[in-house]
């Protein structure tokens, strides 16, 4: 079975990720492992999901039907070092990501973690951005 990592945020460009994960799961008839990650040193951090954030995320899933896991964690790696070592692990097929457009000062002084997900990657990338 193959599997497919998705990076999520609670905002609506995650749940956009997560929407077209959840079709891409179902077309490939694989298992979609959502990640949601924060450095240890971040824990304020909006990107980072809270335990109703989960709860919605895992309600909104489950309405699916289709196999899913979620990891939650904090780590002392990027969300993008975790996104993409998760799917190095697990052999996954395929990593959708949302991606929001940042100017090129933004991307200097706060970085990209899709920018690094885009370039690290060894597999696929489905990049969702909001209409």
């Amino acid at each position: 079975m193959s599997t497919i990592v998705v990076g999520y945020v609670p905002n609506a460009l995650g749940d956009a990720a997560v929407t077209e994960a959840v079709e891409e799961a179902r077309r490939r008839n694989a298992e979609l492992v959502v990640i949601n990650t924060t450095r240890a040193d971040r824990l304020v951090n909006p990107a980072y999901a809270d335990s109703a954030d989960v709860s919605k995320l895992e309600e909104m899933l489950d309405a699916t039907g289709v196999r899913y896991s979620v990891r939650h964690s904090i780590s002392e790696a990027t969300a993008a070092e975790e996104v993409v070592d998760t799917a190095e692990e697990l052999d996954a097929e395929l990593i959708v990501i949302g991606l929001r457009h940042r100017t090129p000062v933004g991307k200097l002084i706060m970085g990209s973690t899709a920018q690094n997900i885009l370039l690290s990657a060894r597999c696929n990338v489905l990049a969702v951005k909001l209409p």
